[in-house]
């Protein structure tokens, strides 16, 4: 283990971090070199992971490079039934291959980020799969109803008249389990899974084990601007997009997120990070330290030449207005479509509904002109460009 000075405890217990329980001991655990056992779990229910994510696991990056062991739970039976935190509705219940497919993504993702050698990588139908009733009755027995209702999202339920159903409230109390089954010292997690993870520390001192600390980070906002990061909501940025597609989203964050996202998704110095923010105080253009903060992300997931690239390719499109370098070709089968039919043809739209809304809302271009008519039928002609919001673009060429 990596013996460590108050500075460098300092640092990777400040940077990035909202709030740490309890700080005193993890402090003392990190000056004994003793090597944690550091649980992050996650219920595997979308597609890709996102810079939202990338938050906690560049932080557990940290601890894995100290030679700490980090401990990817996959959260396959919970996500079968899902984390009730901040839903306002009950989750639908998910199909266990689903579950497994996403899972499989998230552990080849996570590679961008974490040594997978080096992880140790559980799911937690491993232990819940076996449970009785008799066990999941004795799991219960050891929390109150009063203590899992005071739960916020609960709360603004009940004084809706809206149901809470009984399988919600248990939830918290198999994330607690987790911990115990794993002996987990340290958990490292979104602010908006405090509550959960503080059931697992009563939980292991019932178990005789010494309660896990937990290192909290902030929620990243999305590029709305408003709300948490989340592909649900269509604000998110995936650690796996291509380069330029990265680079045009970070490019379109509000500027009072900048230094949000300097400090949260990359490595840049604080004392470099303080620089920038006296250079935009002085009157530099807020764009220009954005694109450096879109650089140094993309080249964290891509690597320098790809970053570099899709710098380039960002200002021959927005700054010089011109077409894309390179531009998806699409052979059609007909000469003429509907426009919402087109967009789904070429892939532009994953759905007609969707296309429909873009069209509508003056987000597609024909050869530079704005269409708004959903129904308009298009005569394809060689070479014709059709442009999706800012980055998306595609040359089509007629049946011959």
């Amino acid at each position: 283990m990596a013996k460590l000075t108050s500075k460098k405890i300092q640092e990777l217990l400040t940077r990035g971090v909202e709030k740490i329980i309890v700080k005193e001991s993890l402090e003392k655990k990190l000056k004994s070199e003793k090597k944690l056992r550091i649980k992050h779990g996650v219920d595997p229910t979308t597609k890709d992971l996102h810079l939202g994510y990338a938050v906690i696991y560049q932080k557990l990056k940290e601890f894995q490079d100290l030679g700490h062991q980090v401990i990817f739970l996959i959260g396959d039976f919970t996500a079968r039934f899902g984390d009730p935190t901040d839903q306002r509705k009950t989750r639908g219940l998910r199909d266990k291959k689903e579950i497994e497919k996403a899972a499989e993504n998230y552990i080849k993702q996570i590679g961008k980020i974490l040594n997978l050698k080096k992880l140790e990588i559980r799911r937690n139908s491993e232990w819940f799969d076996k449970f009785t009733g008799e066990d999941m009755l004795k799991l219960q027995s050891r929390f109150t109803i009063a203590r899992m209702l005071e739960r916020d999202m609960f709360q603004e339920r009940m004084k809706r008249g809206e149901e809470v159903f009984c399988h919600e409230p248990v939830y918290p109390m198999l994330q607690a389990y987790d911990s115990v089954i794993l002996k987990s010292d340290l958990t490292i997690i979104g602010s908006d899974q405090l509550f959960n993870e503080i059931q697992a520390r009563e939980l292991q001192k019932e178990y005789n084990q010494e309660p896990q600390d937990i290192i909290a980070m902030p929620l990243l906002v999305g590029t709305d601007g408003k709300r948490k990061m989340s592909q649900s909501l269509g604000n998110y940025i995936g650690i796996t997009e291509e380069p330029f597609e990265q680079y045009g989203k970070i490019m379109s964050i509000p500027d009072d997120l900048i230094f949000h996202y300097f400090e949260l998704c990359t490595k840049i110095p604080l004392k470099e990070i303080d620089q920038l923010k006296k250079a935009l105080k002085a009157g530099v253009n807020p764009r220009d330290i954005k694109a450096r903060l879109a650089q140094e992300i993309v080249k964290l997931y891509h690597g320098s030449l790809k970053a570099k690239r899709a710098k380039e390719e960002f200002e021959r499109i927005f700054k010089k207005h011109l077409e894309p370098s390179k531009i998806l070709e699409y052979k059609l089968s007909f000469t003429r479509y509907k426009l919402q039919d087109l967009l789904t043809k070429t892939k532009l739209a994953s759905s007609k509904s969707e296309a429909r809304r873009l069209i509508e809302q003056g987000g597609v271009k024909i050869n530079r002109r704005v269409c708004k008519d959903w129904q308009e039928e298009i005569e394809i002609k060689k070479g014709m460009i059709i442009q999706v919001g800012k980055r998306k673009f595609a040359k089509l060429e007629p049946s011959s």
